[in-house]
């Protein structure tokens, strides 16, 4: 096994990689960077959809809804839309809300905390294929919630979404001293640096806070309390877990990481609407996890730049095969039937995922049988 010290001098060679990366993926167009960047919101989704399954082994399948609360609390925070509809809101913001990073990381963390912790604690007794379903349903019940709530007062905007959204920034509204993330290009060392780029390095700044965060809760006792749940529910409860405790904390620490994802993707896209938040969406994160290894912190990282890579980068690959094909069929669903063969494909090769815990699901080490009495005299 490797050493501590190898392994952070690892980690420390992949982080100065991928601050790097976007510099050389820049000079072939940014829309290579832009890839990189949703890879990394999506690195973050499957982090906190981990600490959940992974960690304390509720399947939860609407994970999606604790993105789209995130998402539009800053939408709603970051644009005239308020000011737009509500006179009285108006006369206190004239101008609409323009909420800085500082603020609108620790909001977005704890409405989808708080979220977290509504739906689990209905759920609580319900496991395995119960709980999936009825964390299915209540992603597409806040999906409908937000597509329906437009009468009678518009908060969403209904299936039009909400436009005109602030980037991201950090500082002081009103000062001078504030700087935001979609200024078109910077000048660094003799360099351009573009917005997304930029944003790229918030994204990844975020996905190693996150990843450290993730370590310690997995060796921190609360961690192994999750595990225990994870292993078996009633030997942990026998053990004097308070297994309601920490099924709700898991529920409401995974959300955290999907409400500050949200909020980083309304900022990046500057538009957010209840078709971004679909079914397929949590889907997709749920393959992330599975695809890179349950409760393994590398497999999971691993899983989710794949797939969150793969359908973008088979968008330059569907063309050319449609060629091949006369036309006959769709680029985007083939597209889609080319990410469900390598998810088979990887699934069948490596069925705990492609970077599993060597931890979880080790046998138990051989016992040595000790000398006998005759074997001691002969001695």
């Amino acid at each position: 096994m490797m050493s501590k010290q190898k392994q952070i001098v690892l980690c420390l060679i992949a982080a100065a990689v991928l601050l790097v990366l976007p510099l050389f993926a820049q000079q072939f167009g940014q829309g290579w960077v832009r890839i990189m960047a949703l890879a990394m919101l999506y690195v973050l989704l499957a982090l906190g959809l981990n600490v959940v399954v992974g960690y304390a082994g509720l399947l939860d399948l609407g994970f999606v809804a604790f993105y789209a609360v995130g998402a539009y609390m800053y939408a709603l925070m970051a644009s005239p839309h308020l000011s737009e509809t509500f006179e009285g809101f108006k006369a206190l913001f004239p101008d609409g809300l323009h909420t800085p990073i500082w603020v609108v990381v620790p909001a977005a963390a704890l409405l989808a905390a708080v979220a977290g912790v509504l739906l689990g604690t209905p759920v609580l007794k319900l496991r395995g294929d119960y709980l999936a379903i009825v964390t299915l349903g209540f992603g597409e019940i806040i999906r409908v919630f937000l597509n329906n709530l437009e009468h009678p007062v518009n908060i969403t905007n209904g299936p039009r979404g909400l436009d005109r959204i602030d980037p991201m920034s950090i500082g002081v509204p009103g000062t001078n001293m504030v700087f935001s993330f979609g200024s078109k290009t910077i000048s660094l060392f003799g360099m351009s640096i573009p917005s997304v780029t930029l944003y790229y390095w918030l994204f990844l700044a975020l996905v190693i806070g996150s990843l450290l965060l993730c370590y310690r809760l997995e060796t921190s006792r609360i961690g192994r309390a999750w595990m225990a749940i994870r292993e078996d529910e009633i030997a942990a409860k026998a053990m004097g877990i308070n297994t309601r405790n920490m099924k709700l904390l898991a529920f409401g620490m995974g959300a955290t990481f999907g409400g500050v994802s949200g909020s980083m993707f309304a900022a990046f896209q500057g538009f957010v609407s209840p078709e971004s938040f679909s079914l397929m969406e949590s889907v997709m994160i749920v393959a992330m996890v599975v695809v890179g290894g349950i409760g393994h912190l590398p497999g999971v990282v691993v899983g989710a730049i794949l797939l969150a890579a793969l359908p973008e980068v088979l968008r330059y690959v569907a063309g050319d095969v449609q060629n091949l094909t006369g036309g006959r069929i769709d680029a985007s669903i083939l597209r889609q039937l080319l990410i469900a063969l390598a998810m088979i494909v990887v699934m069948l090769l490596r069925p705990r995922g492609l970077w599993p815990s060597p931890e979880h699901g080790k046998a138990a080490p051989t016992p040595v049988a000790k000398p006998t009495d005759a074997a001691k005299v002969a001695a």
